[in-house]
This record gives structure tokens, C-alpha cells and sequence, in this order.
């Protein structure tokens, strides 16, 4: 299938000859391709989200194409700079890390001349930055495609995709189907770039005069309540500078993605964001990590090994779980800390480390101080910046928001563009107490998307035994909670699962009323009824006969 491009490619890598076979043995797949189009008109059409339209579109990519990663990135109408918007493949830390002044690297320069740019290898193309650092450079073999995406004849944006290595005839046919599906995309872009001067939180690659920067529509964080409000503005006040800050709260609260946006919106964004999970590793093993070792340091220790310090040299270095530090390694990181050195593992020079530091725990480090379990001294080190995360059964007006934004994100990753979370399931996660806080919201939406038929609504019967009324844990005296739907109208509850009902009888016999009216032991006349009162309509579920020409 030859699909017309107005502007050719331009290829830059590997020659043609020395390249892998295609895996498609130079014979585009029509109907892939086609099917592909098709799912996409879908999306556009029945999204109801920007968010959910990019996200969605990367996933119908993935299914549908060789691609390893994707990417789309935008240009801030503010200041010129190109951030990723929206990706697949790509986790929290590689996303934050993608963004670019005007013009810089393989996208600043394809939104800077309109052009698609196709690399064979990119290995071999010193334009290619890897500001991500989600490839290894030295290991992998991927071809890059970067084609623009054009909105009232700018640029303003780029659709990019890692592939497995192929010939150039084969990349080219891909960036002229990307060039489609970036057309295709280009007015949900311009809605996205449109809202980019109030939800902008990354550091400003051009300039750096907004870091510091965390809107409360930071893609870190997912949360309207006052006590997040509190969290935003504690980073904001701490991330320009290089204070050491601990975060306290419970497991699961969202510690990690606390300390990535205060690196991202510090002045040491574009440096290395480095994590360590103290309680993950053996008492013998947590010193090594930190500081690393030298060749022959012991038994084993047959090559140099840069432990977290070196390696964060410049950005951030995490700890999570600092309280499990045994005691030997609390008083070298101690040292670490004050005196800015430290040395390796068998090693006699010191080296210099300039690190911001980062912490976290969920333990009373107070108390422990009391019982000599951690050293005071190291505790006041780290207690420089303290920031509470407040857990999930605190933030009572965030859980419709977390689990219709975990919803929608298990929802893209299976290609599925509607999905609907139902009154009685919403009001069964409201009433829960969440001993796992987000976390554990996170792993129940994912198994709810995962368990939901193709009617795409979550009901009750989709969520675990320990969110029904039985299993639902009991507040502690004294806890304060949010304001409670345990008790609300019976009839919207009634109407919800005689939706359900009627959509699940409906699936199982592809659209067939008449079967499914019996299924429920409903006449043909009220089942029409109620599909007219619920707006269900039986071509939904009818399985597609038709061929792609």
C-alpha cells in the first residue's frame, strides 16, 4: 500500500545494504495499516479527552506497527520549547527528561523545518541526543522516525516512534503512514498546546525561568484536595534550591513521583535522576550501591562498579525507605553528606559527589532516634525540608479523579477507547479505607479494566471481596475522613446494574435482543424500553462482517 507523502523523508544512518531484512519482507500490511486508520477515525470520534486521544492513538500504534516506543511532543506556544506530551514505553523519569529548546536534537529539528526525518540507526546520528536515556546507545540497534505534526501550516509538534532495525525502504513506508496519523491527530494537539501555558511544569530547556514551577496539573500527580495543594506548594517553595528533602508518608502515597517533580522542576532537571530502595537490598549489599567498588575490591568484584552517588553526579540521587539503613551505612552517608566525598569499595581516593539528595520514609524516624535505631545526627542531615504525602483515605475528593485517570490509562494500554466507571463501583471505592493508599487504587483499577467485558462499564462485581460492604474496613477512632456516599439514593444504584445487566446479556449474544431479553426474562417490548432509557443500541455489539477493500 502506497500511501502519498508530500514531502520525502529525509534518511540519515546506516546504508540500505548493510541493513536487517524487513520484517515484513518489503510487502506492506494493507489491512494492518488500514485497520489501524479505522481505529483511529474511532478514537478521534468518541474520545472524550485530549489526553485520552494521544494516549489512545500511541497504543493503536503499538498494536498495530513495530514500534518499540512512541512519542508525541508539542511546542509551548509560551516560550518555543518542545516537551513530550504524551508516550508509550517510556516511564515517568524518561518522560520528564524529554524537552528541548527550539530547534535542538532529531524533533527540534523536524519542528523547526517541517520535514520528517527517518534514522536507520541511531547510533549513528549525532543529532540524535537520547535525552530520554531510554535506549542504550552502546547495545541497541532502533531505527527513529520523527515526522511533524501540522496544524495551520506550523509545526507544532512531532509524532516519533523507536523501531526494530529495518531497511530504509521499509522506515519510509512507516513515516509515510506516521505523516497520516499525524494529520489525523493534529486538532487534539492543537487543543493540548492551547492548555500548555497553565499546566507547563517541566523546567524550561531554553531559559530556565519557570522552574520551579508545579501546576496542580503536573503530569506527577493526579489530586484537587487541600491537602495536595499543600504538597504543590511545599515543592514549588523547595525545588530552585539544593536543600536536602525528606518525605514522610505512609506506602503508596506517591513518594517517588513527589521527589521526580521536585528534580524536574529544579535547575537540575537535564542532570540524572537516580533512585535507591534502602529496605530492597541486604545490609551487606546497601553500602556497595551507594558508594560502589573497585576491581577486586572482594570476592566477585571482578570489574569497577559506579555505585548511586557517582552515578547521580550533578542531578538527584533518591533514597526511598531511608530508615532501613543499617547502622555502618547511616554513618557513611552521613559523612557523604557533610563532607560531600566519599570513597569506593577497596578504594584509597576520595571522590568528589555533588548530588542534591532526596529521601523518604514511612517509619518514625523520632522515635527511632529515641531508641538509637538512627542516628540523630544523620536524621537532623535529612530532616532539612520535611513534605507529608497524606494518604488516599484523607484526600476523599481525589479518589473519582485517581480511578478515572487509572481507568483511562489500563483502558489506552489495551487498546480500548470507552471505558466507564459505574455509581454503585464509584461509591464502593469512596467508602473503602485504602490501607494501601494509591498503590493499591492503581492495582484495583488495573484488575477491574482487565476483568470488564467488552461493554466497557466497571460495576461492583468487577472490584475485589475487601471493597464490598463486608470487607470494607472500619475508620480508627480519631481518623479523620472526608465527606462519606455510604448512604445515597437507592434508584441510581438499581439503574446501574440493570445497565449492566443489560449490556453484559447484550455482548454474549453479539447484539441479539431478542436472545438477550429472554436472558433476563424480559419481553422484546420493555427490553426496548430500557435500551431507550439507557441509550444502548444493539449495533454496538453486532460483530463487524464487513471487509477493508
Amino acid at each position: 500500500m502506497k500511501i502519498p507523502s508530500p514531502r520525502r523523508p529525509v534518511v540519515s544512518g546506516t546504508n540500505q545494504n548493510d541493513a536487517l531484512p524487513s520484517l515484513r519482507n518489503g510487502v506492506r500490511d494493507d489491512v494492518r495499516e488500514l485497520r489501524l486508520l479505522f481505529e483511529l477515525s474511532r478514537l478521534l470520534d468518541s474520545a472524550a479527552h485530549i489526553g485520552e486521544t494521544l494516549d489512545g492513538a500511541l497504543c493503536l500504534m503499538a498494536r498495530h506497527m513495530a514500534m518499540m516506543r512512541g512519542a508525541i511532543s508539542l511546542v509551548s506556544p509560551r516560550d518555543g520549547s518542545i516537551h513530550i506530551e504524551s508516550s508509550y514505553g517510556l516511564n515517568a523519569a524518561e518522560q520528564a527528561r524529554g524537552h528541548y529548546a527550539a530547534g535542538e536534537g532529531v524533533t527540534g529539528t523536524v519542528i523547526r523545518t517541517g520535514r520528517p526525518m527517518v534514522i536507520s540507526n541511531v547510533s549513528d546520528e549525532p543529532l540524535f541526543l537520547n535525552r530520554t536515556r531510554s535506549r542504550n546507545l552502546r547495545k541497541d540497534t532502533v531505527s527513529f522516525i520523527c515526522v511533524p505534526i501540522r496544524a495551520d501550516d506550523q509545526a507544532i509538534g512531532a509524532l516519533s516512534v523507536d523501531r526494530l532495525f529495518a531497511d530504509t525502504s521499509t522506515l519510509e513506508e512507516d513515516a509515510r503512514l506516521l505523516a497520516i496519523v499525524a494529520s489525523m491527530l493534529a486538532r487534539a494537539a492543537r487543543v493540548r498546546q492551547s492548555d500548555l501555558p497553565e499546566r507547563d511544569a517541566y523546567p524550561s530547556a531554553a531559559g530556565g525561568h519557570d522552574r520551579g514551577r508545579v501546576s496542580l496539573r503536573s503530569p506527577f500527580f493526579v489530586g484537587t484536595c487541600e491537602a495536595m495543594q499543600q504538597v504543590y506548594a511545599r515543592i514549588e517553595q523547595v525545588a530552585r534550591s539544593s536543600a536536602t528533602v525528606l518525605l514522610r508518608g505512609e506506602s503508596g502515597t506517591g513518594k517517588e513521583l513527589a521527589a521526580l517533580a521536585v528534580h524536574a522542576a529544579s535547575p537540575r532537571a537535564n542532570k540524572p535522576f537516580i533512585t535507591l530502595n534502602c529496605a530492597a537490598l541486604p545490609e551487606t549489599l546497601v553500602e556497595n550501591e551507594l558508594f560502589g567498588h573497585e576491581r577486586g575490591a572482594f570476592t566477585g568484584a571482578q570489574s569497577l562498579y559506579r555505585g548511586r552517588f557517582e552515578q547521580a553526579d550533578g542531578g538527584t540521587l533518591f533514597l526511598d525507605e531511608v530508615g532501613d539503613l543499617p547502622p555502618l551505612t547511616q554513618a557513611k552517608l552521613l559523612r557523604a553528606i557533610q563532607e560531600r566525598s566519599y570513597e569506593r569499595l577497596g578504594g584509597t581516593e576520595t571522590r568528589r559527589a555533588d548530588v542534591r539528595l532526596i529521601t523518604a520514609t514511612n517509619r518514625p524516624l523520632e522515635d527511632m532516634v529515641r531508641q538509637g535505631t538512627f542516628r540523630g545526627d544523620l536524621y537532623y542531615r535529612l530532616n532539612v525540608f520535611p513534605i507529608e504525602l497524606p494518604p488516599l483515605r484523607e484526600r476523599s475528593g481525589d479518589i473519582a479523579l485517581l480511578a478515572a485517570h487509572f481507568m483511562k490509562k489500563f483502558a489506552a494500554a489495551g487498546g480500548r477507547t470507552e471505558m466507564n466507571l459505574s455509581l454503585s463501583a464509584a461509591d464502593m471505592l469512596q467508602r473503602y479505607e485504602w490501607p494501601g493508599n494509591i498503590r493499591e487504587l492503581e492495582n484495583i483499577m488495573e484488575r477491574a479494566v482487565l476483568l470488564t467485558g467488552e461493554e466497557g462499564v466497571i460495576l461492583p462485581q468487577h472490584l475485589p471481596p475487601e471493597l464490598h460492604s463486608r470487607g470494607c474496613p472500619i475508620s480508627a477512632p480519631g481518623v479523620r475522613r472526608g465527606r462519606s456516599r455510604a448512604v445515597g439514593p437507592l434508584q441510581p444504584r438499581l439503574d446501574e446494574l440493570e445497565k449492566g445487566c443489560i449490556l453484559e446479556a447484550l455482548r454474549q449474544y453479539e447484539g441479539n435482543m431478542g436472545k438477550a431479553a429472554r436472558e433476563l426474562g424480559l419481553t422484546d417490548r420493555i427490553m426496548a424500553l430500557r435500551m431507550k432509557k439507557y441509550g444502548i443500541s444493539y449495533k454496538e455489539f453486532r460483530r463487524k462482517q464487513t471487509r477493508p477493500a
